[in-house]
């Protein structure tokens, strides 16, 4: 059972106003990667797990039922790509990991998956945790872009790139970054084909180019994603977004996720702070405006948590941070869930 605002303050050492307005917000996560964790060790998202023994560093930091304790209303859970996956094995992969989520997450009976708004509602209105479905990294899919139709409805959205170049196009990740390059041909297509069936276009772990090429190709009427990232006008990272790319998501109505991997967000490895997040979503909010902010956790995808925000249970400590920075609780409501939901509207309930 999720505690009131004075159990919450006492029990996290936070305001009773930073409680309250957590409990009262509809929160929603844009990318949660327990079920890669599921696939390669068995790791079970529909069990409590505590810290183990390696204090949720890397993975352990997100299930079903501390999402729920945490009063996590959403969630889009994540199918990643296997960069080495034969193209001919890819569909039929594919089907048998969406069905294997869908029943992970569906069995207990405290969550239903979503894809749209009007959905999340019927099932937040159910008291179930609302799960979205994405994809990360389109070599998960076969290169016949026919496939999308039968994946449309499921899916909400598709990260473009991973950590691997593809067919579709080239990472943002050193060592395979290249000086000049975007998406393919393929890529293109793939943006085209996307939008035609209003599939969400995440541009996270994709290559500057290939960020500009989608922007260019990319509906003018439907929003752009990034859905886990940092920003680079608070640490300069190769994984981070800098402010023209922040403004060009603002631009098409989009939303910008800011995840809590220490690095990326400019501390040292084993030392991050939930203070250093929330200034990554404080300067996102100054560029962009708050309608364009949300959280991208990452959780469970390989990522150092801040050692005092390890898991989703201690994510209230984020909207202590935002008050303490001077965001309006308007904003705080807006990051925590209000401005991904109006994405999710403007994508898939206004077609």
């Amino acid at each position: 059972m999720a505690p009131d605002a004075l159990q919450l303050s006492q029990k996290l050492g936070i305001s009773h106003a930073a409680a309250e307005l957590y409990l009262t917000s509809c929160v929603v996560d844009l990318h949660v990667e327990s079920y890669s964790f599921y696939r390669a060790l068995g790791y079970d998202l529909r069990k409590r797990h505590g810290l183990g023994l390696n204090r949720a560093l890397l993975f352990g930091q997100a299930d079903l039922p501390r999402l729920r304790e945490a009063s996590i209303a959403g969630a889009t859970w994540v199918i990643t790509a296997n960069p080495l996956r034969p193209e001919a094995d890819r569909a039929h992969t594919f089907f048998r990991q969406l069905s294997e989520l869908t029943a992970l997450l569906e069995e207990e009976g405290t969550a239903r998956v979503v894809g749209d708004a009007r959905q999340f509602e019927q099932a937040r209105a159910e008291g179930k945790h609302a799960a979205f479905i994405g994809v990360q990294g389109a070599n998960a899919l076969p290169l016949d872009l026919e496939f999308l139709t039968q994946i449309a409805p499921q899916v909400l959205r598709i990260t473009l790139m991973h950590m691997s170049d593809s067919a579709f196009g080239h990472t943002s990740a050193p060592g395979l970054r290249r000086a000049d390059v975007g998406l393919t041909p393929r890529g293109f297509t793939l943006v085209e084909a996307m939008n035609a069936l209003r599939i969400g276009v995440d541009l996270a772990h994709i290559h500057p180019r290939g960020f500009w090429d989608a922007v260019r190709v990319h509906r003018s009427d439907l929003p752009l994603l990034v859905t886990h990232t940092g920003v680079s006008g608070v640490h300069r990272h190769w994984r981070n977004l800098d402010d023209a790319q922040l403004r060009a998501v603002a631009k098409s109505g989009g939303v910008v996720g800011i995840m809590y991997h220490a690095l990326y967000m400019g501390d040292p490895l084993l030392r991050g702070r939930v203070a250093t997040v929330a200034r990554h979503i404080q300067h996102a909010v100054q560029v962009m405006g708050d309608d364009h902010v949300a959280l991208g956790s990452d959780w469970d995808g390989l990522i150092c948590t801040p050692r005092d925000m390890p898991t989703c249970l201690e994510l209230p400590r984020l909207v202590e941070a935002l008050l303490q920075l001077k965001l309006p609780e308007i904003s705080i409501r807006k990051i925590l869930g209000r401005s991904f939901l109006r994405v999710v509207k403007l994508l898939r309930d206004s077609s």
